[in-house]
C-alpha cells in the first residue's frame, strides 16, 4: 500500500501528464476576500425514503474547497445536481435541502438555501450573502437548461459571482451548463479548480501518463461494451489487465466456453475475440468461476466452483473462483501502480463477495499506488473496509472511466492555467 498524501497541493497538480498537460490554477491560489465564488460541487448523495442522507461522503469531500473560501472571507454559492428528476422545481425527493442542512452541521455554521436556481429566491439570497457565508442553490437539474448546456441559464448563474470553481469531478466528463457554459460565460473572471478535482485528476492522469511499473489494471462489471474504450486504451499502457465480473463470461464465450445462464453480451463476442487477439498476453481471464443456480437466493441456492468455460446449464457465474483470486493477488502483489474499476462478482451478496474481497485485500497489502475508480468498485472497497488502505478512492465512476479511456474534459480544459 502506498498512501500518497498531497502536502504541496499546487505543485503536485502541476505534475500531471499528457491528459491535462497544463497546470490549472487552484482555489487556494485565488484571492476571494469579499468576492462571491460560484462553486460547482457534487452533492449527488443517496437519500432514503424519509429523505435522510445515507452517505455524506461527497459532502465531506468538498469541505476543503468550501473552507478555503469561507475561512478567507469569501462569499460562497454552491451548485449541484441530485439524481435524475423528470419534473420541475418542487420535486421534493430530489431537493438539495437535506444536503444544505448536512453541510451546515459539518461546518458548524448556518448554510442558507435557495428554493430555486436562478429565480427570485436565489438571486436575492446570493446578493445578500455576507463574507464567510454559504448559500446552496436548489437542484440544477430542476432547470432544463442544465442538461442542455443552455447559455442563457448559464449566464444567469454566472452573473451571481466573481469567481468560478469546479470541484465536481463526478461530472467533469459532462458538458452540462454548470460545467462548461457557466465558466465560458465567466471568461475574464478567475476560473479555477477545487481540491477534489485537482486531486482526482492528479492521481488518474499521473497513473495513465507516467505510471510506476508494473502497472496493473483490474476491470470488472457487467458489460464488455462499457469497458471497450478503457481496455483498448490500457492495452497500450498497462503491463497486465485482470478481467472479472460478468464481462468475463463474454470473453469466455468468445473462447468457445460454456457459460450456462451467465450474463453475457452475445453481440459483443466478436469484439471480445478482437481484444484477446491484440492483447499480446496482457489480458488475464478467470481460470475458475464461483457459480449458483438462483441469483435471487444466493445464500440458499446450489453453488459450485467450476473451471472457466465449464459453467453447466441452469447455473450462472457470480464471482471469480479461488484459483483466479489467488493468481490475481500474486500479480497485484508485484505491482507498483494499480487502477481498479468494477468488482469481481456480486460483492453485495456473500459468499459471492469472496473474489472482490481477495482482490481488495491484495491491493491494500501491496506497495502500489492504488486508485479505485469510483462506482461499484468504490462501493465495494468501502463496504469491505479497505477504503483507508488504498491510495485514492475516486468520487466519480463515469469520469474516472472517461479518463481511463484517455479522454480530456472541456470542463477542465477551459479553466485558468496556473
Amino acid at each position: 500500500m502506498n498512501i500518497n498524501p498531497i502536502s504541496n497541493f499546487p505543485a503536485f497538480f502541476q505534475s500531471t501528464g499528457a491528459l491535462f498537460p497544463m497546470a490549472k490554477k487552484t482555489i487556494d491560489q485565488t484571492e476571494v476576500q469579499g468576492k462571491t465564488v460560484l462553486m460547482r460541487v457534487d452533492f449527488n448523495v443517496p437519500l432514503d425514503e424519509n429523505l435522510a442522507i445515507t452517505d455524506d461522503r461527497r459532502i465531506r469531500m468538498a469541505l476543503p474547497s468550501i473552507k478555503s473560501v469561507v475561512d478567507r472571507g469569501g462569499k460562497l454559492i454552491l451548485m449541484s445536481h441530485l439524481g435524475r428528476p423528470t419534473g420541475g422545481e418542487g420535486d421534493e425527493k430530489f431537493s438539495l435541502q437535506p444536503a444544505a442542512t448536512r453541510l451546515g452541521e459539518l461546518l458548524g455554521s448556518t448554510v442558507h438555501f435557495a428554493a430555486d436556481t436562478v429565480g427570485d429566491d436565489a438571486t436575492a439570497k446570493a446578493a445578500a450573502l455576507g463574507e464567510g457565508e454559504v448559500l446552496v442553490l436548489e437542484n440544477l437539474r430542476f432547470n432544463p437548461g442544465e442538461k442542455k448546456g443552455d447559455a442563457e441559464f448559464a449566464g444567469k448563474l454566472a452573473a451571481m459571482a466573481d469567481v468560478y470553481c469546479n470541484d465536481a469531478f463526478g461530472t467533469c466528463h459532462r458538458k452540462d451548463a454548470s460545467m462548461v457554459a457557466v465558466p465560458e460565460a465567466m471568461s475574464g473572471k478567475p476560473r479555477v479548480v477545487g481540491h477534489l478535482v485537482a486531486k482526482e485528476i492528479a492521481y488518474l492522469s499521473d497513473a495513465i501518463s507516467t505510471p510506476a511499473r508494473p502497472f496493473v489494471a483490474i476491470l470488472g462489471g457487467a458489460k464488455v461494451s462499457d469497458k471497450i474504450n478503457v481496455i483498448n486504451n490500457l492495452l497500450g499502457i498497462c503491463d497486465a489487465i485482470l478481467i472479472g465480473g460478468a464481462m468475463a463470461y463474454t470473453f469466455s464465450l468468445a473462447q468457445g466456453g460454456k457459460v450456462g445462464n451467465s450474463l453475457v453480451e452475445k453481440d459483443k463476442v466478436d469484439l471480445a475475440k478482437e481484444l484477446l487477439a491484440k492483447s499480446d498476453g496482457k489480458l488475464h481471464l478467470p481460470s475458475d468461476t464461483h457459480c449458483g443456480d438462483d441469483f435471487g437466493n444466493i445464500a440458499g441456492c446450489n453453488k459450485a466452483v467450476v473451471k472457466a468455460g465449464e459453467i453447466p446449464d441452469g447455473m450462472e457465474g457470480l464471482d471469480i473462483g479461488p484459483e483466479t483470486a489467488k493468481a490475481y493477488s500474486e500479480i497485484i502483489k508485484d505491482a507498483k501502480t494499480v487502477v481498479w474499476n468494477g468488482p469481481m462478482g456480486v460483492f453485495e451478496k456473500p459468499p459471492m463477495d469472496e473474489g472482490t474481497k481477495a482482490v481488495a485485500q491484495a491491493v491494500a497489502d501491496s506497495d502500489a499506488t492504488s486508485i479505485i475508480g469510483g462506482g461499484d468498485s468504490a462501493a465495494a472497497v468501502e463496504q469491505l473496509g479497505f477504503a483507508e488502505q488504498v491510495s485514492h478512492v475516486s468520487t466519480g465512476g463515469g469520469a474516472s472511466l472517461a479518463m481511463l479511456e484517455g479522454q480530456s474534459f472541456a470542463a477542465v480544459d477551459l479553466l485558468d492555467e496556473a
